[in-house]
């Protein structure tokens, strides 16, 4: 499990995250949701450990600023929500990053970073240099890159973890829908997934459990059709929303509402 309790972070002057708690669970899908200034990548960056935060967080039992980096890298990828490069990499060049200190990973090390790559949708992209791609296509790198670096979603017994922001904000619905594919496959194999969402649908369509935020707080956090009510989620966005069911029994979708 990850667990949080009582979490607090600032970013300079300003307290973003006030005693939140949150639980993720290995097998799962969690996705974070919230409006623009919530606190959703602040609370991903400090389960990871990425900016200074107080309050207990655990991952499996033990104290995630106790666990070595080194061993932390073992366990979790973090996806950004935009990842820079200054110099003229090549797609082969980032994506194999992953595999940085994963010396005995497997025999076919070798040939992960294409698998990874075609798992993404960019099966023969190994070549290319990133910056001649596009945003989305740039995108899609920096997430096999991730993806090798927890390749195994279950290493030497413990669940590894994936924690992604925003991965699909820049790409077409195709690309959108394989993404997710791809993290509900990395639970359903026994890995751990923590994803910030925009897109109510998506996360409707692929979250097992969900935590709303407003104003550096939980809102509500349970399983979707839980967390997925009207009320909840208008008031959450400072606006009317009807979450709806399709025909026959299908998931919840969420339709905004016109002002009169």
């Amino acid at each position: 499990m990850l667990i949080a309790k009582g979490l607090c972070a600032r970013l300079g002057r300003k307290q973003v995250l006030q005693g939140i708690d949150f639980a993720a669970a290995p097998g799962a899908v969690t996705c974070i949701v919230g409006p623009n200034g919530s606190g959703k990548t602040t609370l991903l960056r400090a389960l990871t450990g990425e900016i200074a935060s107080t309050g207990w967080i655990g991952l499996d039992g033990a104290d995630l600023r106790r666990i070595a980096p080194v061993h932390l890298a073992e366990r979790r990828a973090v996806l950004p929500q935009a990842s820079g490069l200054a110099f003229p990499f090549t797609v082969y060049e980032v994506v194999r990053l992953g595999l940085l200190g994963r010396n005995a990973l497997s025999a076919d090390a070798a040939h992960l970073p294409d698998r990874a790559l075609q798992r993404v949708g960019l099966a023969g992209y190994g070549p290319r240099f990133v910056q001649e791609l596009s945003g989305g296509e740039q995108a899609r790198v920096h997430l096999a890159r991730v993806l090798l670096q927890v390749w195994q979603p279950v290493l030497a017994g413990r669940p590894c973890w994936l924690f992604l922001d925003e991965p699909v904000a820049a790409l077409d619905i195709r690309h959108q829908l394989q993404i997710m594919a791809l993290a509900r496959d990395f639970a359903g194999q026994g890995g751990g997934v923590v994803a910030v969402m925009h897109d109510l649908n998506l996360t409707a369509m692929t979250a097992d459990r969900v935590t709303l935020l407003r104003g550096g707080q939980v809102l509500a956090a349970g399983p979707v059709a839980q967390v997925f009510s009207d009320t909840l989620l208008s008031r959450a966005y400072d606006c009317a929303l009807r979450v709806n069911t399709p025909p026959p029994g299908g998931g919840a979708f969420v339709l905004p509402q016109a002002v009169a």
